[in-house]
């Protein structure tokens, strides 16, 4: 009772200086989640899905601050041709952000559209949430869904010539940010959505995606820089007969990063691959949390996460494949490896397989280790700088999830961000 009690308070708390907002057709899915949120509660560490990550900072109230940081370094994607839409700390900022025609693609604001009668999205704001809460609750996804007054409506209907960047900048030390994003592909197109940017002190974003039969997207998100923001995301993404996601999540610096992934194949043959890479120094907590779902034949599922970590940084990765009865010639794959670089740092692993097919192919591994002792003669005896040869083992390390990234631009681009932490930490 008491810790029932605890949470309710808490949970009451966090929602006391929100409103929801004005009613359109996002009404109903918002009162909707506000009661999902209030039924389950904001979370605690003793919860099984927490047990690692302390929500304290992500439940309390008022955003913890967190200092700006000054870099030379230019910004992430800044040498491709892509689509700018830009927020600060939140909210849009026009003067920042192109113009939001593109062909192939409409792009929409949910500030701007929100309370409207009728719209496309209509169908898919918060369903996907509500659907991912089953069976593990995730309540910072129902706060998003409920509260959140901006993101972007995109709705593909082709294959634009460039990709949309999302953009996130964060300008005050106080900043609690929410952004939702709604994300539908059709059959046949195809897209390449990209994420990059601090965001905000505190960061909360939802993104629903609903990819239908022969459908394609490509997400590629970088998150670093200010090293005390806190984020919390989540992509809820479910998808069609023979369609493609790819998702790839770069994470430099940062307190406080949890990054949850709830995939549903719901059509034969579709493909989910979910990757990430973190480089994580003192402070350093990242948590990353994928739950895939095979509920149709012939689907392919990978989870690839990588995570180098030094100087008591701490690294978590939870991840889960379930396959349903009936969906046979499944091939579900998982791994996630942390490599050490000093003695204080520590990786938390949860891979976990449930299935109630027989004709399936499943795997899953997590390894945690320091440098290949070996490797690192080898190098060394070759001339190569300790330090030199410690970042190439590294970056090696690293190249699996990387690899993930199907346009090779964009993979250099990840590269260099990896590279050039190293470098500034050596």
């Amino acid at each position: 009772m008491a810790l029932a009690e605890r949470r309710l308070t808490a949970t009451e708390a966090r929602l006391a200086p929100l409103h929801l907002p004005e009613s359109g057709w996002t009404g109903e899915a918002r009162k909707a989640a506000l009661a999902r949120l209030r039924a389950m509660g904001l979370p605690e560490r003793r919860d099984e899905y927490w047990k690692f990550t302390r929500p304290d900072t992500l439940v309390q109230p008022e955003a913890p601050t967190a200092q700006l940081f000054d870099s030379d370094e230019g910004p992430v994607f800044g040498g491709l041709d892509r689509l700018c839409i830009v927020f600060v700390d939140g909210v849009f900022d026009p003067e920042a952000s192109d113009d939001l025609a593109l062909e192939g693609v409409k792009i929409e604001r949910l500030a701007e559209v929100g309370t409207a009668d009728i719209h496309w999205a209509r169908d898919l704001y918060g369903t996907l949430e509500e659907r991912g809460q089953n069976p593990v609750q995730r309540p910072f996804a129902a706060l998003n869904t409920a509260f959140a007054t901006d993101g972007v409506l995109i709705h593909v209907t082709g294959k634009p010539s460039k990709p949309i960047n999302l953009v996130y900048a964060h300008r005050s030390t106080t900043s609690d940010a929410m952004l939702h994003n709604v994300i539908r592909v059709e059959s046949g197109a195809e897209a390449t959505i990209l994420e990059s940017g601090p965001a905000a002190a505190r960061f909360n974003n939802c993104t629903e995606v609903d990819i239908a039969d022969g459908g394609a997207l490509h997400v590629v998100r970088s998150q670093g820089r200010d090293h005390e923001r806190r984020a919390v995301t989540h992509i809820f993404a479910r998808l069609g007969a023979e369609s493609v996601l790819k998702t790839f999540t770069l994470t430099a610096n940062g307190v406080l990063t949890r990054n949850e992934c709830v995939v549903e194949l719901t059509g034969d043959n579709g493909i989910a691959h979910i990757a990430g890479a973190c480089v994580g120094d003192g402070d350093f907590h990242h948590d990353d949390t994928v739950f895939i779902t095979h509920d149709a034949v012939g689907c392919e599922s990978r989870q690839v996460f990588k995570k180098v970590l030094r100087n008591g940084a701490t690294g978590v990765f939870q991840g889960k494949i379930l396959v349903k009865n009936g969906a046979q010639k499944t091939d579900g794959y998982q791994i996630s490896q942390s490599l050490l670089l000093d003695g204080d740092s520590q990786f938390l692993a949860k891979p976990e397989l449930e299935i109630y097919a027989d004709d399936v192919a499943c795997s899953h591994g997590s390894t945690s280790g320091a440098i290949d002792e070996d490797a690192l003669f080898y190098l060394r005896s070759r001339g190569v700088p300790k330090a030199d040869a410690t970042d190439l083992l590294t970056l090696a390390f690293l190249a699996e999830a990387v690899d993930e990234i199907e346009n090779k631009d964009l993979a250099e681009d990840m590269v260099s961000r990896l590279r050039n932490w190293l470098a500034r930490r050596r």
